[in-house]
């Protein structure tokens, strides 16, 4: 069976930690353009949407991503406290589709073969599992704040490649159906598959020295 995928992309025009990072210019070009242009060239997805109440954006958007849709978020939506799960709605609410992809401009070094995979990953185990969202592998001692030892026993040194594996959701990737959404007011449904991405695609840019160590890997890894 043949399901149509959108892609969603929301962007704020203000950020408070990297003012202005949505837009910036990263490596030469707005931070935005690296993710737009990586979910077009993923032949998994059918539409990209751009959320976002920046004019910056949207006339950039317009202007070298003519078949993205805008959609300009409502006045409602725009405060930096705004969960997430509740711009979600207003997309999917507008925007029709089988199955949505959520991801962040602040991902940059996502690759097309990333995004594609995880696609194919969810369709193939769907519906055993009714979304999928994008982790990162940690083998390191991890302690709570109460100096009490959480993924380990303290008085076995054990090698941390040797620890059990815990996983971090970094928030790159997330695949869902509207559904869930509704339902649940989560883009996590009770049955998530989780996918373990390489390490340097899950760097995310939340603070002013993750822009500048995103800019060096882009440029290490991705420059021809």
């Amino acid at each position: 069976m043949n399901y149509s995928i959108a892609a969603i992309v929301p962007m704020r025009h203000h950020s408070e930690r990297v003012p202005g990072k949505n837009y910036r210019p990263f490596n030469g070009k707005p931070l935005f353009h690296y993710i737009i242009h990586t979910l077009l060239q993923v032949n998994a997805i059918n539409q990209v949407v751009i959320d976002t109440d920046s004019p910056v954006i949207m006339d950039y958007a317009r202007a070298h991503f003519p078949t993205v849709v805008l959609l300009e978020r409502p006045e409602h939506l725009r405060d930096g406290s705004i969960p997430m799960n509740d711009v979600l709605l207003n997309v999917v609410n507008q925007i029709h589709a089988d199955f949505y992809l959520q991801t962040h401009s602040t991902n940059p070094l996502l690759r097309v073969a990333t995004i594609q995979k995880a696609v194919e990953v969810f369709l193939n185990h769907y519906p055993i599992y009714d979304s999928l969202f994008s982790v990162t592998r940690l083998q390191t001692r991890l302690w709570d704040q109460l100096a009490r030892p959480m993924n380990h026993n303290a008085n076995i040194l054990l090698r941390t490649q040797d620890l059990p594996p815990v996983y971090e959701e970094n928030s790159c990737l997330y695949l869902f159906d509207k559904q869930t959404l509704i339902r649940r007011h989560n883009r996590i449904g009770e049955r998530p598959y989780m996918l373990e991405i390489p390490r340097h695609e899950a760097l995310d840019i939340d603070e002013e020295i993750d822009f500048t160590i995103a800019e060096i890997v882009h440029r290490y890894k991705y420059s021809t």
